[in-house]
C-alpha cells in the first residue's frame, strides 16, 4: 500500500470517517426526507380520496338535490290542482246553494203572492156577494133573508156538480173562482169521498167550479157555461 503511495491508516481513517458521514446523513437527513415524502404521497393519496368522495357526495347531493326538487314540483302541482279542483267544488257548491236559495225565494214569493191574491180575493168575495144580492133582489122584487143570500153565493162559488159522483181516483184537483170557506170545502170533499184534494183558485173561471181527477175532468164552471151558451146561440 506504501509502494502504491496509499497510507492504509488514513484511507481506513477515510472510508471510517466517509461510512460514519452516511448513517449521520442517513439517520439525520436521508430517513427523514423519506419519512416526509412518505407523509407528503400520504397526504396527497388522502387529499385525492378526499376529493373523489367529495365529488361523490357531491354528485350524491346533486341528485338528491334534484329529487326533493322534482318532488317539490310534484308536491307544488298536485297541491294546485288540488286548489284548483277545490275551489271548482266551491263554486258549485256557492252556485247550487244560491240556486236552491233563489228557487226558494221564489217558490215563497209565489206562495206569498197567492196567498196575498186569495185574501183579497176572499175580501172581494163578500163585496161581489153582496153586489150580486142586490142584484137579484132587484130582479126578484123582494128581499132574500140571510140564510137564502148564503145558499146562493154557496151555489154560485162552490156548488158541486152531480156528475162528479161518476169520478174515482186517489187524489182530485179543485179550482174555483174565489177562495172557498171551510165549510163548502168539506161540502166537496163529502161529495167526492176522496182523501187528497187540492183546491186551487182561478178567477178566469168566473164561478162555479172545475174538478179534475187524474184525466177525468168535470167543469162546471160560468166560464165554461157561458161559452158553451154563446156557441149555441151562435
Amino acid at each position: 500500500m506504501e509502494a502504491l503511495g496509499i497510507n492504509l491508516g488514513y484511507l481506513i481513517m477515510q472510508i471510517l470517517i466517509i461510512t460514519v458521514l452516511l448513517l449521520v446523513l442517513k439517520k439525520l437527513l436521508y430517513e427523514p426526507m423519506l419519512r416526509t415524502l412518505e407523509e407528503r404521497k400520504a397526504r396527497i393519496a388522502k387529499g385525492l380520496e378526499d376529493s373523489r368522495q367529495a365529488a361523490i357526495a357531491r354528485d350524491n347531493a346533486d341528485a338528491d338535490a334534484a329529487k326533493i326538487l322534482d318532488a317539490a314540483r310534484l308536491e307544488a302541482t298536485r297541491v294546485r290542482q288540488d286548489a284548483v279542483a277545490q275551489a271548482e267544488e266551491t263554486t258549485k257548491a256557492i252556485e247550487a246553494k244560491a240556486n236552491e236559495e233563489a228557487k226558494a225565494i221564489v217558490a215563497k214569493a209565489r206562495v206569498d203572492a197567492e196567498e196575498e191574491r186569495n185574501r183579497i180575493l176572499s175580501d172581494l168575495r163578500g163585496q161581489v156577494a153582496a153586489i150580486s144580492i142586490a142584484a137579484a133582489n132587484k130582479l126578484v122584487g123582494e128581499s132574500l133573508d140571510e140564510a137564502r143570500q148564503r145558499e146562493l153565493i154557496a151555489d154560485f162559488f162552490a156548488q158541486v156538480p152531480a156528475d162528479v159522483a161518476s169520478l174515482s181516483g186517489e187524489s182530485a184537483q179543485v179550482t174555483s173562482a174565489l177562495p172557498l170557506t171551510d165549510g163548502e170545502k168539506e161540502s166537496i170533499r163529502k161529495a167526492l169521498k176522496i182523501k187528497v184534494i187540492e183546491f186551487k183558485v182561478n178567477p178566469a173561471i168566473l164561478g162555479g167550479v172545475v174538478v179534475r181527477v187524474g184525466d177525468q175532468v168535470v167543469d162546471d164552471s160560468v166560464a165554461t157555461r157561458m161559452s158553451a151558451l154563446s156557441e149555441s146561440l151562435n
